[in-house]
């Protein structure tokens, strides 16, 4: 065997809460490590037994991550110091890609507000300019 897998990362590539280049290692194995399969099946199985360790609810239900709300506030950077401290360390030191992915998404959102802001300011720019005297 190349990579002896934890029980916690089996049960992240089953929650797809490993990096990519972890899920892909994971990936590559499973096609030629039966035990690897079996230890998967196991853990699946114990889930679907409703058998869940603190660790695997708390991962499951996302406990740890901040809302949507909070990340936006985040991206506006208007959270007060510890707040903003936790979820910085959340996306960049844990790298949860559920929150990352979350926060590219409100990135991408502000963006197109921007944008649609600034054209609709043009073009009330460009509307009105006839009706302004340059006289004084």
């Amino acid at each position: 065997m190349s990579h002896q897998f934890t029980e916690a990362e089996l049960e992240a590539y089953l929650d797809e809460a490993l990096s990519a280049e972890e899920m892909a290692k994971v990936e590559t194995l499973l096609r030629s490590e039966s035990d690897l399969t079996d230890r998967l099946r196991a853990i699946h199985g114990r889930r679907d037994a409703g058998v869940h360790s603190l660790g695997e609810i708390w991962r499951r239900h996302r406990v740890s991550c901040p809302t949507r709300e909070q990340l936006g506030s985040y991206l506006l950077q208007i959270l007060e110091g510890e707040e903003q401290e936790y979820i910085e360390f959340h996306l960049q030191e844990i790298n949860c890609r559920y929150c990352n992915a979350n926060l590219d998404d409100l990135r991408l959102r502000k963006q197109e507000i921007e944008a649609e802001t600034q054209n609709r300011r043009r073009r009330y720019f460009q509307s009105s300019a006839g009706f302004f005297d340059n006289q004084g």
